[in-house]
């Protein structure tokens, strides 16, 4: 079983060892499989249809899913690598450790984006944007551009109290419920608004060719998991009969062989530290 720490507590191996095996399985094509994954999802999701990984109820599991498979996709190529989180209610700045040069690198550059430092800057020549939304092949960033600022810790406190998990209409929305409050959609917009403030790439579907959504979406879990730890006799929602979206112990694409039901408790894979 896997620990996955603060961003801000690793060592410096294990910083190391995380942005090699990212870099190695970036060198192998895996690393564009998953962009493409989460791309064609965010595309697919809608308020009114069909929605399993955004605006949904099943955000969560899905994710926590989505990070396992990466998680084991790194671990295979390193074995000691596990998912860190990083805490921007903590680290709120462009100068916080997360966007040092050996880890994240920094801020793009103002004329374009350009990431210029760190080992996913397009000039280390290990890391070309190939799933893309448009011509260019770089990493991209505008951290806390246009006045953007990241949630609170006291916002976050208060999504974490919400006790019921989620509610009808069960999308984008949904004026009550903890889930979506999480997303973003509604109240302090947690993690759209993380998103919005690290700009650039991470403002598309194509999130993940920027490595710092992974470790945005580990806080994302780790906030479920001490929702879930603060709220134990409040489940997922829906249960059962709900059209367009996915209920407890229906399977979710695209591995559709896993379950919500499957994924509440994520401590026979890994722990938070």
């Amino acid at each position: 079983m896997g620990v996955r720490k603060n961003q801000r507590d690793l060592t410096a191996t294990e910083r190391r060892n995380f942005v090699n095996a990212v870099l190695a399985l970036k060198r192998n094509g895996r690393y564009d499989e998953f962009v493409r994954t989460h791309n064609s999802f965010i595309l697919s999701d809608s308020d009114n249809g069909v929605r399993v990984g955004h605006r949904s109820p099943s955000f969560l599991p899905w994710h926590r899913q989505f990070l396992l498979d990466f998680e084991r996709a790194l671990q295979a190529i390193d074995p000691s690598v596990n998912l860190p989180y990083w805490n921007w209610t903590v680290d709120r700045d462009t100068t916080s450790s997360i966007w040092s040069a050996d880890f994240m690198g920094g801020n793009g550059r103002s004329s374009d984006g350009r990431v210029t430092t760190g080992p996913f800057a397009f000039s280390s020549g290990n890391w070309t944007v190939n799933v893309r939304t448009d011509s260019r092949n770089f990493l991209r960033r505008a951290l806390g551009a246009n006045g953007q600022t990241l949630p609170t810790a006291a916002q976050l406190q208060s999504v974490l109290a919400i006790s019921t998990y989620d509610a009808a209409p069960w999308n984008s929305t949904s004026a009550t419920g903890f889930r979506n409050q999480v997303e973003g959609w509604r109240g302090p917009n947690l993690h759209n608004k993380v998103h919005v403030w690290v700009g650039g790439d991470m403002t598309a579907g194509t999130s993940p060719n920027d490595p710092v959504f992974w470790l945005h979406h580990c806080h994302i879990d780790k906030i479920w998991s001490d929702w879930q730890a603060a709220h134990p006799s409040s489940g997922y929602l829906p249960t059962g009969g709900t059209p367009n979206v996915i209920d407890l112990n229906d399977t979710m694409a695209p591995w559709n062989n896993v379950r919500p039901s499957d994924l509440l408790d994520h401590k026979a894979w890994y722990t938070y530290a």
